[in-house]
Formats: structure tokens, C-alpha cells, sequence
């Protein structure tokens, strides 16, 4: 009778269980529990398919893992899942349905603390092993919530504000003593604190690294942790593991295997403290102080199982070398990292070579030694290093070519020899017989490729050949190989070519299997090879960007969901964008067709790819119609740049109401009407960052939404037709980076909180902005370019410019100042480009503006280049046929991985005339650039002789004013100058004839002055001057101004009283164009 009833209470049970339970996945409450927990990581993208619906298999969802028998959820990873500026708390009793949850990740997500509501941490994650809370806010205190879980195996607190781990000693922190893995990384911890981890017995892996310890440490307070395996304290200020205090206790970390004190204030004393560590594996100890020489010989017979050593980033003169290599090899040693150790040009690469002949893995990146490959020596010492199987000697400067006595490293499987100087024509003996060959970097050399590649045609095993930024030129025509390999990845990009037409290797006919490929600026021509996507039909990344390639946009005839990235930018592609594009790529994240002729609609299907993080790039075609709405309604557009098409019509809202979309770009289209009005309230943490609907047709107002979007970075919309007041709301945009309202209708004044910390560059000029500067911008320290050019502003220029100290553009042409130039302006040290013209200011120039320096500045240029964190194919679970130990040794990973690239967005442009022309400056030309125009204006006085010392200055322009005197000698300091205009003045006196050494000067103007004597000989640049440089001064004599200066009167010894009228004041240059 009872095992009856049992029976029937277990059926009962059954049956209740199964009323939660959809009719296969995860238990109904657990997914009304997940789709909760959305309030707090409310990130639309993150947890895009955490879905409402009854019945939705949670178990599939993304992020999401579950028991494969019990269907209960096992692990949750909500790395990055809240989208907000601001700190919260989480309600841990949201947890409480997931009684098997082992494994939870809640990383960077601005957590504060938890919120028990009288749940407590053990009741929510009782069987909880693993917790990562890397980069939030928690304090000391959250180590004292955690004291309850009592399966917790592995805990992260990486980059959180803990101060003291005192929660950590004694009876209160008992139950977490099971406690396994500990990572600390990037805290606020001192050398006290090591004290409190004794008790944590269990520990086998303890990270505490980026705190502050500093000076001598204790490192035998960690006794007691007997089963501590790895061990890192790196990017502290530790200067000695033995603290005076220590007397003779001994070390008793016998179990160490890795020990990783990098980036301290270690000297070569720490080698004798290493001498405790008996057991260790792995010892990483560079960047720090270690000088002069090594013995490494002692220190290897100190710590006899190592395995690995790295003492890169120090400042080793030698290794001790090993005299008696049959008796002193280096033991264990299978792998030294000796990475930017001997940057002196004295060490010998011969002699380290012969130190290190017995180890397998030798990395020896970014070094300057005093011998190189084509020396007898070096050549004969690679007849002994057979042991090698991967070896690094790249960014060395080593040059000549490669020794043939290199193909006895017949165990090699990893060689990168790239950023040298490396020659050599044709196929290399030398790289032929290292069959073995899994990967090859050969990029950045002298060799001449792809010629050099038929080295490689009998290395079956083969995966990566990588031979960017070499010399290109044409195979020969009667060469033909078929290549054992088949290549996961081949890239050869930004190569030189003195040769026309050449065409891409032809041994990738013969390829079938690459996932990435990379044949980018190299100006091949032809048509497109879209054959590659055809035969390798697991290809993931397509890149082409920059060549000459021709024909039109074809597509395989077979689905690829492989492929993440395809870039044909910069061609002359020419035609449709396949309609089918999404069926055949349907998990596309980066597509970029910018710089082609591309012509037709927009696929609306690219809404729909089934993609986490979309990147597109149309920019810079012939498109036309509008903006899908498919697409505008995509819940994983990230970026768009449709700039410089065809498009027309309305801006559609959707696209400006996507709750995924963080760049977007509409400039030079035809896009009419109002900016859209939208509500973004109802949108959780708005993401949009940039906006730049510039050059389009668009009309009316700013809408309010804009002052809303709080991460605001660039707002750019010139050259529209919008009008209205600049809202005042615009000031409050903390991150406000770019504003361009230049180019419109906007009128009245400019709002007074222009103060904002965060703007860099502001544009407001060619509207009809009207009032004074007295309260505006004048408590920023961030603006670097003000531009308020072609308005009607009036009165004084503020003193208080003078506490602009960033600016180093300052643009205020064409408007109706008046009075003098502030000498505070002389305080301003960054500036380098003045244009004052075109107002009425009177008064002396002043003197100080010698002191500006007029210096290169890169702020001025501000490229905006979008830094992606989405996923790269390399994230994906891929190592290109290599075993996985091979991938984790792997030092040139980063050169096969293929990120969504987005270059060039906005970039910052400035206007100035200089040479009688109106020039748009940015990038580099920008940066360099410096000039001073002063003209049409009602300036009086001579020219300040201090004004000679600006040596850096490009442009000076003082034409329209009043100024008297001479042309100061000085002047011929002027090294960099380039337009040098002194015009329409009541200058009298010789012409300097030192400013005949101007060898940069191209356009060079004193007439209409009343200058007196010989014009300068025809000498250097004085010689491409005509009669239009002199005309209008009746002294002034010589062939050009057709008078003979013997016959010529004496001239006046002061200047007549002819000041320019207001009409002349005001006049431009006739010349100027724009």
C-alpha cells in the first residue's frame, strides 16, 4: 500500500512537472524567469530572442545552456547584456527558478552590488560553481555576500573597486574555502592583503595582477596555499619577493607550475629569490628591470622542470653563453620569449642562437642585433638548430638574403620572418626544404612575390602563407605549378608593383579549401576573381578592397554560410547588388562595397541576414531610390554608410528609431523634407552614437529628439537647408564630439552654454547667426576648431578666448567684429590656422602672436575611426588545420583574422584661402597646415618685427588694412611659407632682398603700397613672380614694372595719407574661388 501510494505521489509529481513543460525544451517558468530578467540587461541586441511567447524553447536560445536531461538551465552568460550609463543594483531573487544554474557570467554590465529583497545569495545560486563578475563595480562588501556559496569553484572579479579582501580572513569566509580558481586582476589591493588569502587552502589558480602591491612583498604569507598552481602578480610596482622580515622561513609553493610577475620593478636580484620555486613550469618575468648579462645556465639549473621562460621587454645585453653544450644544455626549456630584449644593436644573434639551440619554440620578435643573415657566421650556426619548431625573428631589420643552410631546421613548422628587410628573387632552396611548414609569414620584406611562393609547392601541410607588402611582379609566363597545399588563409595585400596589369597568383586555381584571403591594394586588374567564392566553398572572409578590378557583382551559385566579410570596395565594380545576395551569404556581418559604380536599389533582404552584428558599407556608388524599410527595421544593423549615392526621398523613421544602430551616415545623398521626428523614450539606452545627414536637401527644424540621445557623439548636418534657432538643448549633450550645423539658415544667437568639456569641433559657419561672443564657448578646454565664419555677428572679440587652451583653429571670417584683436590670443599656444578677415577690427597687430609656435597638431585632423569590438573570424572556434596547441602558440594570429573594417568616417575639414584660392584641408595636409589672414579689415600701425619668428607659418595674409612702416627683413625666417600677401596697405621702404631665400614661397603680393627701389632679382622662387606681384607702387622700379631705377625720382620718406575707405575694408581678394 505504500509503495502504492508512492507511486501515485510520484506520478502526481510528473504530472505537475509536466504542466510547467512545454512538449520538448526548457521549463515554462525558467523562460518567464529569463525573459524578467530583460528589465535589468535590457540590451535589444544581446538577448534579441529572449521572447515572450509561451511555448519558445529557451534552451536554444543565445546565451543560454541547459541540462541535456533535465532541460533545466545550467549556464547564463550575460556578459555585457545591460545597456545604461548609469550604476545598478541586481535583484538576485530574480534567479531563484534556476535551481540548477552552475555557471553565471555577469560581466561588464555596471552592476553596483546585489539586492537580496530578503532572498539570500545562497538560496538564488546555491548550486552555483562558476561566477564572473569581471569589470562592474562591486566593493569590498560583495566579498562578504559571497561567503555563502559553498560550491562556488571559480570566482572573477577582474577590474571591479575592491580595496581590502579582509572578508576573506577568519571564520567568516569559511564556506567559500573550496574556492578554486580567485581572480583579483585589476583592483585596488595592497601588499596587506596577501595576508588575508591564507585561508582560501583550496586555491589552485590566483590572479591578482594591476593592483597596487608595490616594493617588497611577502610572498610567504601564500604558504599555506599547498595546491596553488599558477600564480600572477604582473603590472604591480614590486620590487623583491623577499620581504626584510622573512629571516630564514622557507618557501613552500612546491606545487607552482606558472608564475608571472611581468610588468613590475623587479632587477636581476629576483633570479636567486626564483630558486624556491622547484617545481615551476612556466616563468614569465620581462618588463621589468633586468640589465647587462644572464646567466642562464644557473638560473635554469635554480628551476630544473621549466618549460617555458619569457624575458621579454627588458634590457639584456648577452646571455651567458653556454661553454660545455653536453654537459649545460638548458635543461627542460622548450620555449623562450626574448620579444624587444636587445635594442642596442650590440647583442649577437649569432651567439643567442647557439644559447638557445636546445629549445622547440624560440620567439624573438622586435630586436636589434649587430649582425645579420648574410654574414658567414650567422649562416653556418643554422646547420645546428634542428631541434626548432617554431621560430619568430620578425621586426628585426635583418637583411640580405636567406641562408640556404636554413633548410636544416627540418622540424620547423612555424616560421615568421616578417617586418625585416629580406631579398630575394624567385623560389628560395631555403624555404623549400621545410616541408613540414604549417605557416609562413613572409610579409613586409624585399622579396618578389609571387614568384618567391613556389618554394612552397611541395609543402603538403601547409595552412597559412602569408606575403603582404612585398615586391610584385609578373610570373613568367611559361611557369606553371600545381601546389601540394590547400590553404586555409593566403594574404597578400599593399604590395609594390613597378609593373602594369599584373594578375593574382595563379596557384590559387588550384586552391579549394581557403577561408580567408586577403588580395587588397595591390591595383590588380581584370575582372573580379568571384571564381575564388565558387571553389572554396567554406570561405569566410573575401577581401579586395583597392584594386582596379572591373566587371559586375556576381555571386556563387551555391549558399555559403560560412562567409562573415566581403570587401570589393575602391573598384570599378559596376551594376546591381545581387537581389539573392542574403540567400547565398545569409550570415553576412561585414559587407563592404563603398568606391565602385554600383547602380540600382538598395536588396531590402539585408535587413533580414541572420547575423548578430551587421557592418554595411555602400558609400560612394550610384544608388538610388531609398532606404528599405526592411533594412531600417533590422534589429542587428550596427553601422550604415549609404554617403554619396543617388538616394532620394524622405528619411525613413525606422532607421532612426533602431534600437541597434550606432553609426549611421546619409550624407551627399538627395534627401528631402524634414529630419524625422521620433519618440526614442520607449527605446532602452538609445544607441546611436554618430549622425551625419550633411549635403542632402533637408528642411525645417533640429527635432527634439536629438537633445535626448545622451551618447551623442557627432551631430553633422552642413550644407542643408534647415533654419531656426540652435537649440540650447544642444549644450547639454555631455558627449557631444562633432557639431557641423554649418551651411544652413540657422539664425539668432549662438546659445551661451557652448561650454561642454567633450566638444572638439565646432562648425557654425555660412548661416545667419547674429549677436555677440560674450558668454559663448569660453569655459571649454576641449575645442580645438571653432568656425563661425560667414555670419553676422557683432561686437568685440571676448578677451576670455584666451582660456580656449586647445583651440588651434579659429575661424572668424566675414562677420562684423570690431575693435582690437585680443592679445590674449597670443596666449593660446596650440593655435596654428587664424582667419580673422572680412571685419572691422582696427587697431595694432599684436606683437605677441610670435609666441604661437604653429606646430603640426593631429587634433586638428580628428579622423573618427569606428574602434569595433564584434566578433572576428578568428572568435569563432577555427584553427586553419592547425592542432589547438599549434593555435596557442600562434604568434601572427592577428594577421589572419578579418574584423569588419570602418575607416574614414567623419573627418574633420577646415576651409581657408590661402594663394588667392579657397582650400578644403583635412587629414595629414590639415595637420601640417598653418597660416594667419588678418586681411580687409581696418588694422593700423606698422607690422610687428616679432612677427618674423613664426618660422612654421605656410600662409600670412595682411592685404585690405591700414598698416604702415616697412616690410620687416624678418620675414625671410618664413622657411615654410607659401602665400605671402601685404597688399592694398601704405607700406613704404625697400622690398627685403632677403626674401629671396623663401624657397617654398608660390604666390607673393605687395602692390598697391607705395614700396620704393629695385623689385627683388629674379632670383629662386622670385623668378616665377610677374608684374601683378608689384603693380600700383610708383617707386618701385625694375624690368617687371617696366621702369628703369636709374631714371627714377627719389621717393617720399613717409607714406601719404590714403587709408583704405570702409567699401575696400570689406573686399575680398578678386581671385578667391572656392
Amino acid at each position: 500500500m505504500e509503495a502504492k501510494s508512492f507511486w501515485v505521489l510520484l506520478t502526481t509529481l510528473l504530472f505537475i512537472i509536466r504542466g510547467w513543460r512545454q512538449i520538448e525544451g526548457c521549463l515554462e517558468q525558467e523562460r518567464i524567469a529569463l525573459f524578467q530578467l530583460k528589465s535589468f540587461f535590457n540590451d535589444p541586441i544581446e538577448l534579441k530572442d529572449w521572447v515572450d511567447v509561451k511555448g519558445s524553447n529557451c534552451c536554444q536560445w543565445e546565451r543560454v545552456k541547459c541540462n541535456i536531461t533535465s532541460e533545466r538551465v545550467i549556464s547564463l552568460n550575460l556578459n555585457g547584456a545591460r545597456r545604461s550609463t548609469s550604476k545598478g543594483y541586481l535583484n538576485v531573487s530574480l534567479f531563484l527558478p534556476f535551481e540548477e544554474l552552475k555557471s553565471l557570467h555577469l560581466s561588464n554590465n555596471k552592476i553596483e552590488g546585489f539586492v537580496d529583497n530578503k532572498v539570500s545569495l545562497l538560496s538564488a545560486f546555491d548550486n552555483l560553481e562558476f561566477l564572473r563578475l569581471y569589470g562592474n563595480n562591486f566593493n569590498d562588501s560583495i566579498l562578504l555576500k559571497l561567503k555563502s556559496l559553498t560550491n562556488l569553484k571559480t570566482l572573477d572579479l577582474m577590474f571591479n573597486k575592491i580595496r581590502n579582501l579582509r572578508y576573506f580572513q577568519g571564520e567568516k569566509m569559511q564556506p567559500i574555502i573550496n574556492l578554486e580558481v580567485l581572480d583579483l586582476y585589476g583592483n585596488l589591493l595592497n601588499n596587506n592583503d596577501l595576508t588575508y588569502l591564507k585561508g582560501l587552502s583550496s586555491l589552485k589558480s590566483l590572479r591578482i595582477g594591476g593592483n597596487q602591491l608595490e616594493g617588497s612583498i611577502d610572498i610567504r604569507v601564500l604558504n599555506n596555499l599547498t595546491r596553488l598552481k599558477m600564480l600572477n602578480l604582473r603590472e604591480n610596482k614590486i620590487e623583491s619577493l623577499q620581504s626584510p622580515h622573512d629571516g630564514e622561513r622557507p618557501l613552500n609553493l612546491t606545487n607552482l607550475e606558472e608564475l608571472n610577475l611581468d610588468y613590475n620593478s623587479f632587477t636581476n636580484s629576483l633570479l636567486a629569490q626564483l630558486s624556491g620555486f622547484s617545481n615551476l613550469k612556466s616563468l614569465t618575468i620581462g618588463n621589468n628591470q633586468l640589465k647587462g648579462s644572464i646567466n642562464i645556465k644557473e638560473l635554469l639549473d635554480s628551476l630544473s622542470n621549466l618549460d617555458e621562460l619569457d624575458i621579454s621587454g627588458s634590457d639584456v645585453k648577452e646571455f651567458v653563453p653556454i661553454k660545455n653544450k653536453e654537459n649545460g644544455s638548458l635543461g627542460k626549456l622548450k620555449i623562450a620569449t626574448l620579444d624587444n630584449v636587445f635594442t642596442g644593436g650590440t647583442t649577437s644573434l649569432i651567439q643567442l642562437l647557439e644559447t638557445f639551440s636546445s629549445v622547440k619554440t624560440l620567439y624573438l620578435r622586435h630586436n636589434h642585433f649587430n649582425n645579420t643573415f648574410s654574414t658567414q657566421g650567422i649562416i653556418c650556426i643554422w646547420c645546428d638548430l634542428r631541434k626548432f619548431e617554431v621560430l619568430d625573428l620578425s621586426e628585426n631589420a635583418l637583411e640580405g638574403t636567406l641562408p640556404s643552410c636554413l633548410a636544416n631546421l627540418s622540424s620547423l613548422h612555424y616560421l615568421d620572418i616578417s617586418d625585416n628587410q629580406f631579398a630575394g628573387k624567385g623560389a628560395s632552396t631555403a624555404l623549400a626544404n621545410l616541408t613540414l611548414l604549417r605557416f609562413i609569414s613572409l610579409s613586409r620584406n624585399l622579396f618578389e612575390v609571387p614568384s618567391i611562393f613556389l618554394s612552397f609547392s611541395n609543402h603538403s601541410h601547409l595552412k597559412v602563407l602569408l606575403g603582404s607588402q612585398n615586391k610584385l611582379v609578373k610570373e613568367p609566363t611559361i611557369q606553371t605549378w600545381v601546389p601540394k597545399f590547400q590553404l586555409k588563409a593566403f594574404r597578400l595585400s599593399n604590395c609594390t608593383a613597378k609593373e602594369l596589369h599584373i594578375e593574382i597568383p595563379k596557384f590559387l586555381y588550384y586552391q579549394n579549401d581557403l577561408s580567408i584571403i586577403d588580395l587588397s591594394y595591390n591595383n590588380f586588374r581584370g575582372k573580379i576573381p568571384f571564381w575564388l567564392l565558387e571553389n572554396n566553398t567554406r570561405m569566410e572572409a573575401f577581401l579586395m578592397k583597392g584594386n582596379s578590378f572591373m566587371g559586375h557583382f556576381n555571386l556563387p551559385s551555391h549558399s555559403n554560410p560560412s562567409m562573415a566579410a566581403v570587401d570589393i570596395s575602391d573598384n570599378k565594380i559596376q551594376g546591381p547588388i545581387p537581389a539573392n545576395i542574403c540567400s547565398i551569404f545569409p550570415q553576412l556581418f561585414g559587407l563592404h562595397l563603398s568606391g565602385n559604380f554600383l547602380q540600382g536599389n538598395i536588396p531590402p533582404c539585408l535587413g533580414s541576414l541572420n547575423t548578430r552584428d551587421l557592418i554595411l558599407d555602400l558609400s560612394h556608388n550610384q544608388l538610388s531610390g531609398g532606404i528599405p524599410e526592411m533594412l531600417a527595421q533590422s534589429d542587428s544593423l550596427r553601422f550604415l554608410r549609404l554617403s554619396n549615392n543617388h538616394l532620394s526621398g524622405k528619411i525613413t523613421p525606422t532607421i532612426l528609431r533602431s534600437s541597434s544602430l550606432y553609426l549611421l551616415y546619409l550624407d551627399g545623398n538627395n534627401f528631402d523634407g524634414n529630419i524625422p521626428g521620433i519618440d526614442i523614450s520607449t527605446i532602452p539606452s538609445y544607441p546611436l552614437q554618430d549622425v551625419d545627414l550633411s549635403n542632402n536637401n533637408l528642411s525645417g527644424e533640429l527635432p527634439r529628439w536629438i537633445w535626448n540621445v545622451t551618447d551623442l557623439n557627432i551631430l553633422a548636418v552642413s550644407n542643408n537647408q534647415l533654419q531656426g534657432l540652435i537649440p540650447i538643448e544642444l549644450c547639454y549633450l555631455d558627449s557631444l564630439n562633432i557639431l557641423d550645423l554649418s551651411k544652413n539658415n540657422f539664425s539668432g544667437p549662438i546659445p551661451s552654454c557652448f561650454d561642454a568639456q567633450s566638444i572638439e569641433h565646432l562648425h557654425l559657419s555660412k548661416n545667419r547667426l547674429s549677436g555677440t561672443l560674450t558668454n559663448a564657448f569660453f569655459n571649454s578646454s576641449s575645442l580645438v576648431t571653432l568656425d563661425l565664419s560667414e555670419n553676422q555677428l557683432t561686437g568685440k572679440i571676448p578677451y576670455r578666448i584666451g582660456t580656449l587652451s586647445a583651440l588651434s583653429v579659429l575661424l572668424l571670417k566675414a562677420n562684423y567684429f570690431i575693435g582690437e584683436i585680443p592679445i590674449e590670443m597670443c596666449k593660446l599656444y596650440s593655435l596654428s590656422i587664424i582667419d580673422l578677415s572680412q571685419n572691422k577690427l582696427s587697431g595694432s597687430i599684436p606683437s605677441c602672436l610670435s609666441n604661437l609656435t604653429l606646430k603640426p597638431n593631429y587634433k586638428k585632423s580628428s579622423m573618427r575611426n569606428y574602434q569595433t569590438t564584434l566578433e572576428g573570424i578568428m572568435d569563432r572556434p577555427n584553427y586553419f588545420g592547425m592542432t589547438e596547441f599549434e593555435w596557442s602558440t600562434l604568434r601572427g594570429e592577428m594577421s589572419l583574422d578579418a574584423y569588419p573594417s570602418i575607416e574614414d568616417q567623419i573627418e574633420e575639414t577646415v576651409e581657408y584661402t590661402t594663394k588667392r584660392v579657397s582650400y578644403t584641408y583635412k587629414g595629414n595636409i590639415l595637420e601640417l597646415m598653418s597660416g594667419i589672414d588678418l586681411s580687409c579689415n581696418r588694422l593700423t600701425g606698422e607690422i610687428p618685427t616679432e612677427i618674423g619668428n613664426l618660422s612654421e607659418i605656410r600662409s600670412l595674409n595682411l592685404s585690405h588694412n591700414n598698416l604702415t612702416g616697412h616690410i620687416p627683413s624678418m620675414f625671410s625666417k618664413f622657411k615654410q611659407i607659401e602665400s605671402l600677401d601685404l597688399s592694398h596697405n601704405n607700406l613704404i621702404g625697400r622690398i627685403p632682398t632677403q626674401l629671396t631665400e623663401l624657397y617654398t614661397l608660390a604666390v607673393f603680393n605687395v602692390s598697391y603700397n607705395n614700396l620704393s627701389g629695385s623689385i627683388p632679382p629674379p632670383k629662386a622662387q622670385f623668378g616665377t613672380f610677374d608684374e601683378s606681384s608689384y603693380m600700383e607702387n610708383p617707386f618701385l622700379c625694375g624690368p617687371l614694372v617696366h621702369k628703369n631705377c636709374i631714371d627714377l625720382d627719389s621717393p617720399p620718406t613717409a607714406a601719404p595719407n590714403t587709408s583704405n575707405n570702409e567699401e575696400e575694408s570689406g573686399l575680398m581678394d578678386n581671385q578667391t574661388s572656392h
